[in-house]
């Protein structure tokens, strides 16, 4: 698989990595099975997929432990990213950057994860009671001890990034001038998808400027855009999806054209080559900063995410998937 560099401390990973949050959390927790997960991670380092993204909260922290059962096997070919700074309650998710409890979360995540660094330890969410150069001068603490090889930070969530007037990236850019001030930031991740294409606005090229490489979150839009997905059939009510405005029956049966326009796209390109791919590759092309992180906990879907890096779209393709029609959510 074709290798790309996360900032500028020119760290090689695939060009697509994994997302192992749908094996322990947030989706269809009746469908996770640990050894299927297993077999997948696996999967991916055969296929160059190197960078495993994980984060303590997924299980919360059972993701972690899952993970470093292929490490301790393989961790030479692992590339492995990991989250610190939230916590999850019984029915609520809150922040802690607390320069002590982030050494403490790092300690306890490399026992679970069985490895002595973290290739990228990415800050999930600024403490609003901490102002964020305390948090981010303890990750780079980290550094410096040997424990950790490069700082990440995940961008604002949508609702916390929106303000009236602003854009929605806006307070994520804030953060990382911020933190820039006091340790370099290797990535950012962010959601970046065919339907969620906001982070080309500002955020993408931030990144491209600052030789920051950029993690494209959710890039097949939450499963939405591999066209398996049936409208109105409905999702466990632990997958977040059950409360996603884009997945009501009725949004998922207008969005459609998003969907039907990637096929054509494919269609193109060979029978082999499915919806998802076409998302991945047009995700691929938007910079060679950029590394989609679709998430997977089947062998199956990691060999097909992974053979994405082998689509080469034409100029026409992204024209053409440039001109879809916008994702509705029920808000529209």
């Amino acid at each position: 698989m074709e290798r790309r560099t996360i900032g500028a401390g020119a760290l090689a990973v695939g060009a697509v990595g994994l997302g192992c949050m749908p094996m322990s959390w947030a989706y269809s927790g009746s469908r996770q099975r640990g050894d299927e997960s297993l077999r997948a991670v696996h999967r991916a380092l055969d296929l160059g997929s190197t960078l495993l993204d994980t984060a303590d909260m997924y299980g919360p922290f059972t993701n972690e432990l899952l993970i470093g059962r292929v490490l301790k096997e393989r961790r030479a070919e692992a590339f492995v990213s990991t989250k610190v700074g939230l916590l999850v309650g019984e029915q609520h998710v809150v922040a802690n950057g607390r320069p002590g409890y982030v050494r403490r979360a790092c300690d306890a995540s490399l026992r679970r994860l069985q490895t002595d660094v973290i290739d990228l330890y990415q800050l999930h969410r600024a403490d609003p009671e901490v102002p964020v150069e305390e948090t981010w001068g303890a990750m780079a603490d980290l550094v410096r001890a040997g424990k950790v090889r490069a700082l990440g930070l995940c961008a604002v969530g949508a609702r916390g990034g929106r303000r009236s007037g602003t854009g929605l990236h806006d307070a994520t850019l804030r953060q990382l001038r911020r933190v820039q001030q006091v340790f370099p930031v290797s990535a950012v991740q962010a959601e970046l998808s065919v339907w969620s294409p906001e982070a080309l606005e500002a955020l993408l090229p931030w990144c491209a400027a600052h030789g920051v490489g950029f993690l494209a979150a959710m890039p097949l839009g939450n499963g939405f855009l591999t066209g398996t997905l049936t409208p109105g059939e409905g999702f466990e009510p632990d997958d977040v999806r059950a409360r996603h405005p884009r997945f009501t029956a009725e949004m998922m049966a207008a969005n459609q054209p998003v969907v039907a326009g990637l096929r054509r796209v494919a269609r193109r390109h060979g029978e082999q080559v499915t919806p998802a791919q076409v998302a991945l590759a047009w995700t691929l092309a938007q910079g060679r900063h950029v590394v989609p992180v679709p998430g997977a906990k089947r062998e199956r879907w990691v060999t097909e995410n992974a053979s994405a890096a082998a689509v080469s779209l034409t100029p026409d393709d992204l024209t053409e998937l440039s001109l879809l029609p916008p994702a509705r959510g029920s808000w529209d």
